[in-house]
């Protein structure tokens, strides 16, 4: 978060007040056109264009660089469940027993991030100019988001290029506003990415992944949202929940998790997207103040299960400039959590069930065109949550965009929402 404004700024303070005036009309005017795609008509190109299109003045307060800050920028509207004060919520009432039998009663939390930049999940800000490049879909193509995508040759992955773990890249476009995560990744010698399953996420939207899809997070979760940072700790505020781990889930999901990874068919265990809440009676006045910070962030917006693992294990993102504190996080009981009601729970009885979007047209002008031209792609869409175009484009606002073709190329308009995918194609002949 930014410092508070010296009084003897007057001027410089009412210049700040009146540009985040303008950002949150922005975010809100983006955030409410979930049909037809939203924001502006940006520009890509056959190959080795810069990444998305539809920038947003809100991101660009984030820096570019590995685990840069944000600048207090909060991934997704104040409406997301990420961002959800849940500190009146009812208590589940099988909370004591889902504790002691699938959390552990001796079980600590425990942070699993720190100095170590092989330690939590890293991330990085690219600009908007970042070259966008293709990736390879392996074991997921059906249920993941196709590139191209602004992922740099030397992005950070989750253990280092050498992990045989869960290897995740996590790229923020600030100049766009779109967040791309891949799992399972490895980049090419020339600077192509594979990845196992991708997802792309409007950072000023609240999106929900298809029902009964997977992400990048076995919860089919965003999970830069749910990252610990230090700059949000060090700020003395932190507006979102967290995510963390246990060893046994069943096939079962709550919102915003839309895919289960069952490991267990006992009907009892967790669910994915289980919500637990730091309680309001845990007596947090012997932490450090950032350390505080974390714990009241865990009192008001909760933590989410988001993946099988070690119990109790937080997610963050290793920096340089965490302190010993970090470790007296250690010393919190898992009997000092509750978990929130769980309503709904869905299963594979009860998914919901809808329209995907609608395509009804999606058009090339000239379809015909000198190598190198240039081509506006137009099209109409209803009822999508975000929209990309491949090859060329990647993920984009508005309903055009303008590529330059230097062959003959057959482009896809995918648009997707929360009950699955629709995709149309057309081509432009190039002599």
């Amino acid at each position: 978060m930014a410092n508070p404004v010296p009084p003897t700024r007057r001027i410089l303070w009412l210049g700040i007040v009146l540009l985040n005036l303008v950002w949150l009309a922005s975010c809100n005017s983006a955030s409410s056109n979930t049909g037809n795609g939203s924001g502006s008509t940006g520009t890509g190109t056959g190959g080795g264009n810069n990444g998305g299109t539809g920038g947003n003045a809100g991101c660009s307060q984030m820096t570019t660089g590995t685990s840069a800050s944000l600048g207090g920028f909060v991934p997704f509207a104040s409406s997301s469940l990420w961002n959800t004060d849940i500190s009146g919520m009812a208590v589940d009432p099988n909370s004591d027993s889902m504790i002691n039998n699938w959390v552990g009663a001796s079980t600590h939390m425990h942070p699993d991030w720190g100095t170590d930049p092989t330690y939590g999940i890293p991330y990085v800000v690219v600009s908007g100019k970042q070259s966008l490049v293709d990736v390879n879909l392996g074991a997921y193509p059906d249920e993941s988001d196709p590139g191209p995508m602004p992922v740099p040759a030397n992005a950070p992955m989750e253990g280092g290029s050498g992990s045989t773990g869960d290897r995740h890249v996590l790229v923020l476009d600030n100049g766009n506003c779109f967040l791309y995560e891949l799992y399972n990744s490895s980049v090419n010698g020339d600077g192509r990415w594979n990845a196992d399953s991708t997802a792309v996420w409007d950072l000023l939207g609240d999106e929900q992944r298809p029902y009964t899809w997977t992400s990048a997070d076995a919860a089919g979760l965003p999970i830069l949202p749910g990252l610990v940072k230090y700059d949000e700790a060090a700020s003395g505020t932190i507006s979102h929940a967290f995510r963390f781990t246990l060893p046994h889930t069943r096939a079962a999901f709550i919102p915003p998790a839309s895919h289960w990874a069952g490991n267990t068919s006992d009907s009892s265990a967790p669910p994915m997207g289980m919500r637990l809440r730091l309680k309001a009676s845990y007596d947090i006045s012997s932490y450090s103040t950032q350390m505080q910070t974390i714990l009241k962030a865990m009192q008001k917006y909760g933590l989410i299960l988001a993946d099988n693992g070690s119990s109790l294990y937080v997610t963050g993102a290793s920096d340089s400039r965490w302190g010993s504190d970090l470790e007296s996080l250690k010393n919190v009981p898992a009997t000092a959590f509750e978990v929130v009601a769980m309503n709904p729970v869905y299963t594979s009885a009860n998914v919901p069930t809808g329209n995907p979007p609608s395509i009804s047209a999606f058009t090339a002008t000239p379809a015909h065109v000198a190598a190198g031209g240039a081509v506006t792609l137009s099209w109409t869409a209803s009822g999508s949550s975000y929209v990309i175009v491949s090859p060329g484009a990647g993920a984009v606002r508005g309903t055009s965009i303008t590529v330059n073709p230097s062959a003959a190329t057959t482009y896809t308009l995918i648009a997707t929402n929360a009950f699955g995918r629709t995709t149309a194609t057309v081509s432009v002949a190039v002599p």
